[in-house]
């Protein structure tokens, strides 16, 4: 149902990117050093191809084909971030010249002609033509006939000169169009800004993001692991990150049951037919692994959990008093992601879901929808995040063949959603073509440190499947009525959310979800007996400690722990030995290296169970 989160961190401060586009002279500026950045490459690498590339939120990119022509002379041109200072020091040569850039239409045949040889150009031409539009050029040069030309809707700057300071950024391989199948095609990224502050601003937010990846961290911290033995995207949580893991769906447990869901737990694979009833296997089935045959029957793995817990409402007869229902888990589906969009724990193949349906009247969808977007907000507040917005997905008006049911129907689901939202007070920013196929929704959009927008808890609103399924319940009249469906899945994918968070915390997580929340430090092998003896003491209390008995100084100890992030250690030593007596004391610092010093036991124990508590 969801797939993406992550948020600011406080300390990386406010970025400055266009990712929405507003800024509309900046979208211009960047989609022109765009234009510069594949006039440089055609001058320095001769044969190499055009493809193409727009600007973005970040700033701008543009695939190219570094092999010649079929059958034609030249050399594969092997293209490396070593190369970016020469790239950039041409394009610089063309931002000085202060070139203009000029707009120019001409018929599909006269730039099949200009593009000839370009098969990638010649593409995008055939769409152009079977459209029954004209084909628009941008020049770069002295006039319309001469420098260099691309195809391009614009828009752009009118000169070069025009364009602030650039920098590249990276390389990549990209396949044509986003698919597999196609060939791979070199990506180089760029971003460009107004000023150069604002440039060494942006530059600084990368550098702290390389360090907060979450690929990096997750390593370090022995979170996570892919292995190629297993497959690509089929992660397998370490022991540190399982704990991560259990602590969040514990403490979403424990808080959806305070407020009246259910819990059930069903199995990874079921017969075909569900997912042909629930429409998936029309409408989402690029996203679907291939059937397996059992007893000569098709099963599929499950992509979403709908079906089967249409199997629990439809397991006996409901009445208007059963309602609402609210049915929640935390399952794992298998969805088929590109090879070439995988990505650590943010795009993976198998997907844990704190997935719910809730069954309810017609008459009680705005308060239970209501009732989702403040557990929503909850959740938000516990893990810390401030900066979104809430997006309501609508259909795509001019592609409603990609949906299930009437316009009726979905105007009848969208009311119910904007009505809710106004009762709540929000007020959400209308996107079409972002809804699921049976029905609109109400995304919840932050922004992580690059300014990249990624949808975080949703909620659904679906006439559809009930009908599909044929779900009833009997009304206060004795007749037999279809209930409503809310799907909603708050953090998305548990895969993604915690990659996330490892970012968001740059790897500290608060105590509450540490790993490992307490470790002690003896400072010789003397006070080891000591240091196992505060181990249980804490160990009796749920708190997560280790003692490191390495045969290592107390400073190589306190810098390991402070390197793995361990909120607290505890120093043991002649000093802690000898006080104790009817109490045991110890001394403690923190990971930010705070030293707290000597305190009782007690003490220490009424602080992390507060801490703990609050979840900060």
């Amino acid at each position: 149902m969801v797939e993406r989160f992550v948020d600011i961190e406080e300390v990386v401060g406010s970025i400055p990117t266009s990712s929405t586009m507003e800024n509309q002279e900046l979208e211009k500026m960047r989609h022109s050093c765009e234009h510069v950045l594949t006039q440089a490459m055609l001058k320095l690498y001769p044969g190499i191809k055009m493809a193409m590339g727009p600007a973005t939120g970040e700033g701008f990119y543009f695939d190219f084909d570094p092999s010649p022509p079929a059958g034609g002379e030249g050399k594969i041109h092997k293209i490396s971030e070593a190369d970016f200072p020469k790239i950039e020091a041409e394009m610089a040569k063309i931002v000085k010249a202060n070139l203009p850039i000029r707009r120019k239409e001409i018929s599909v045949e006269e730039a099949k002609t200009l593009f000839k040889g370009n098969e990638y150009k010649q593409e995008w031409l055939k769409e152009i033509s079977q459209r029954g539009e004209e084909a628009t050029v941008y020049w770069t040069g002295p006039s319309t006939s001469s420098g260099f030309v691309d195809l391009c809707a614009g828009p752009h700057v009118s000169f070069t000169g025009k364009i602030g300071p650039f920098k590249l950024l990276s390389i990549a391989g990209a396949y044509w169009h986003g698919d597999e199948k196609n060939k791979m095609l070199t990506r180089i990224y760029g971003t460009c800004f107004p000023t150069q502050k604002e440039l060494d601003q942006y530059l600084w937010q990368l550098e702290e993001a390389k360090k907060r990846d979450h690929r990096k961290l997750g390593k370090e911290l022995g979170l996570f692991i892919i292995p190629d033995e297993v497959g690509p995207g089929l992660l397998i949580w370490a022991p540190k990150g399982a704990i991560i893991r259990r602590e969040i769906e514990k403490f979403i447990v424990e808080e959806q049951t305070k407020r009246g869901y259910q819990h059930v737990y069903s199995p990874h694979i079921g017969r075909k037919s569900l997912w042909v009833t629930s429409g998936h296997w029309d409408l989402y089935r690029d996203k679907m692994y291939s059937p397996m045959k059992i007893d000569k029957e098709d099963y599929l793995v499950k992509p979403m959990n709908c079906p089967m817990h249409m199997m629990v409402y439809k397991s006996q007869l409901r009445s208007y008093r059963d309602l609402p229902l609210r049915i929640a888990e935390n399952a794992t589906v298998y969805r088929y992601e590109q090879t070439g969009e995988l990505a650590g724990m943010v795009r993976v193949r198998y997907i844990t879901q704190d997935d719910s349906h809730i069954f309810c009247r017609e008459d009680q969808v705005v308060s239970e929808f209501i009732g989702v977007i403040d557990y929503i907000m909850f959740l938000l507040k516990a893990f810390q995040i401030k900066d979104y917005y809430l997006r309501l997905s609508l259909r795509d008006s001019q592609k409603k063949d990609k949906y299930l049911g009437s316009d009726k129907i979905w105007h009848e689901a969208e009311r119910k959603i904007e009505e809710a939202v106004k009762k709540a007070g929000l007020t959400p920013k209308r996107v079409e073509g972002e809804a699921a196929f049976y029905g609109p929704k109400l995304d919840i959009m932050v922004k992580d440190v690059l300014g990249r927008e990624w949808q975080c808890g949703t909620t659904q609103v679906d006439f559809m499947l009930p009908d599909r399924f044929n779900l009833e319940y009997v009304d206060n009249r004795g007749k037999i009525k279809r209930p409503v469906l809310i799907h909603r899945a708050p953090l998305g994918s548990l895969e993604r959310w915690v990659g996330l968070l490892i970012e968001h915390y740059a790897g500290a997580f608060p105590l509450w979800l540490s790993p490992v929340q307490v470790v002690i430090i003896p400072i010789s092998e003397r006070h080891l007996d000591y240091a196992r003896q505060i181990r249980e003491a804490l160990r009796q209390r749920n708190i997560r400690v280790e003692v490191d008995e390495r045969n290592e100084t107390m400073q190589a100890k306190i810098r390991d722990s402070t390197l793995q992030k361990v909120p607290y250690m505890v120093i043991i030593g002649d000093k802690e030995t000898k006080t104790s007596k009817d109490k045991l004391f110890i001394s403690v610092r923190t990971r930010n290296g705070e030293d707290l010093g000597q305190m009782t036991m007690k003490k220490f124990l009424d602080r992390l169970e507060k801490e703990i508590e609050k979840k900060v």
